[in-house]
């Protein structure tokens, strides 16, 4: 894949703004690639748990939708669904499918996300609420492995960016209520 290319896909995959803060990328190979990061929010675990699975449609980045608006995006903690984006005129896509849940300890999410989702790619996303304080640390993990031609770890920098830009959003606004800072109306 040309370079080109490379930074075609990963700015449509990161949108316009990179991100503020990267996650480390942990381990990266053809075969796939592992990235962390965490984020420290002022809320106690249950209510960032809370925040993050009820109130995905406010924090999540619209750039980073199918339909380019967050507000189409919906996600439940049963085991089987999922975080779900529908399309104005029908249809939609299944971004991630919920595998594990314990609420206001730990979410367990499978799927190969944006434009990974019609590759030869499966992953893994892990989310942990850890109480720290008064406050909560989250820590994320996404695990990605399979086949893509000239090597999956070419996505490894893209989805670092994309993750740590989305877990940013959500830690403002988990502090803010704003995923941006700005005040609310």
């Amino acid at each position: 894949m040309s370079s080109n290319c490379l930074r075609l896909l990963a700015f449509l995959f990161l949108g316009a703004a990179p991100a503020l803060v990267q996650a480390e990328v942990l381990d990266s190979g053809p075969g796939g690639f592992t990235v962390r990061g965490t984020v420290t929010l002022r809320v106690p675990p249950t209510v960032a748990y809370q925040k993050f699975v009820r109130n995905v449609a406010d924090w999540w980045d619209s750039s980073h939708t199918f339909s380019r608006d967050a507000g189409n995006l919906a996600m439940d903690d049963k085991p089987g669904a999922c975080l779900c984006e529908k399309f104005p005129d029908g249809g939609g896509v299944k971004h991630l499918e919920v595998v594990y849940a314990a609420p206001g300890k730990a979410l367990g999410l499978r799927g190969a996300m944006g434009p990974m989702l019609t590759l030869g790619l499966t992953a893994g996303l892990e989310i942990r609420f850890a109480a720290e304080g008064s406050g909560t640390k989250v820590t994320y993990t996404y695990s990605v492995g399979g086949y893509v031609p000239k090597g999956a770890n070419t996505w490894a920098a893209p989805v670092d960016g994309m993750l740590a830009g989305t877990f940013s959003r959500f830690e403002t606004y988990a502090n803010t209520g704003s995923p941006d800072g700005k005040p609310t109306k």
